[in-house]
């Protein structure tokens, strides 16, 4: 077993015998007949869809490792990000046996996928008086033997920054063969910072989770992507869901994935990160506003006077913000849309 971080898997899975799809055995043919589909499409609006897509479609594949800089054997293709964690708990995690290190305030997902696993969470704080800043003493001081998984979100849900890059890369080296460290880069494009993507080559327990849900605009489709080492890709093969990627989440995927697509998804990206900054300031300027956290997200995690009173204004009038008080005392949580909506959200939360 020459990469240390398959010794981390669940035995079970390592000597699971994955299902074997039929898409995933056909090899090609002009008459389709090997997996008990319907040979009409009584449904004169859904072209195709009588037939199983394929388990990874190819070309979204290929799309992907261009996009990211990889080979296409280091990228898997998921239902949401969400999909990803869930299949890496499954993955490393005995129930009742093995923990992950999680940083609140932070996504939510890591934890409820690990409670439905049946893993402990062990939780290391980002630290506010250093806007949110990464512990990774503390990280790593909290990693047991038992610990499997370290999840860190990059730029941070609900908080909005970057993690610092070298504080990471430390994680990652000083657990080299000890856990995986799971990179979560949702909001990556709206930074100008590089991806964690590059140091996947040097770093086996390294994973770095991307979604097309927030730059791209597709939050409707559900596309996430897990980049990792191709040894784990394989692993998280063999448990994935046979098909799970539909065949209109894949045509909707090539299309944003196209070269005009993804010139202007990085041109919306780059005017929602000059409407964040206009907005920070706008926002600032309110007496009620006590704190606009720096962001390199779409959105800006706000410290208000009264956080009841302001979503009660908003939802009266019909604005639709996150309260974030349960994680941080008073705060709100407001992405960043167009023009004419964040003027919406500064002419409403004006009247507080």
């Amino acid at each position: 077993m020459n990469d240390p971080v398959l010794s981390l898997i669940r035995p079970e899975i390592l000597a699971l015998t994955p299902y074997s799809s039929a898409r995933k055995e056909a090899s090609g043919g002009k008459v389709w007949l090997d997996a008990n589909e319907n040979p009409q499409t009584p449904h004169a609006g859904a072209p195709r869809l009588n037939r199983y897509p394929e388990p990874q479609p190819a070309e979204v594949v290929a799309r992907l490792a261009s996009l990211y800089g990889v080979t296409p054997d280091r990228v898997l293709v998921t239902r949401g990000s969400d999909e990803g964690i869930d299949l890496l708990l499954r993955a490393f995690c005995r129930a009742g046996q093995d923990s992950i290190v999680t940083t609140p305030p932070t996504y939510g997902m890591y934890a409820v996928a690990a409670g439905i696993q049946g893993a402990r969470v062990i939780t290391v704080p980002l630290v506010r008086e250093k806007d949110f800043a990464l512990d990774a003493d503390a990280i790593l001081r909290a990693v047991t033997p038992e610990t499997k998984l370290v999840f860190l979100c990059s730029p941070n849900n609900p908080t909005g920054q970057l993690l610092d890059r070298d504080a990471v890369l430390r994680i990652v080296t000083t657990l080299a063969t000890r856990a995986v460290v799971v990179v979560d880069e949702a909001y990556a494009e709206f930074s100008t910072e590089p991806s964690l993507v590059q140091e996947l080559g040097a770093h086996a327990n390294l994973v770095v989770l991307r979604t097309l849900s927030k730059a791209f605009g597709l939050a409707g489709a559900r596309v996430g992507v897990t980049l990792a080492s191709l040894q784990l890709i394989g692993v998280l093969q063999k448990i994935i869901a046979p098909y799970p990627i539909p065949a209109p989440v894949v045509r909707a995927a090539l299309e944003a994935l196209s070269p005009t697509a993804i010139a202007a998804a990085r041109q919306s990206a780059l005017e929602l990160v000059g409407e964040r900054r206009r907005l920070t300031a706008a926002l600032a300027k309110l007496p009620h506003v006590r704190k606009i956290w720096p962001s390199d997200a779409n959105f800006l995690l706000t410290e208000v006077t009264d956080s009841a009173r302001v979503m009660s204004i908003a939802r009266a009038a019909g604005l639709v913000i996150r309260d974030r008080s349960k994680d941080v005392p008073n705060t709100v949580r407001i992405t960043i849309g167009t023009r004419a909506e964040n003027d919406f959200v500064l002419e409403t939360l004006a009247r507080v």
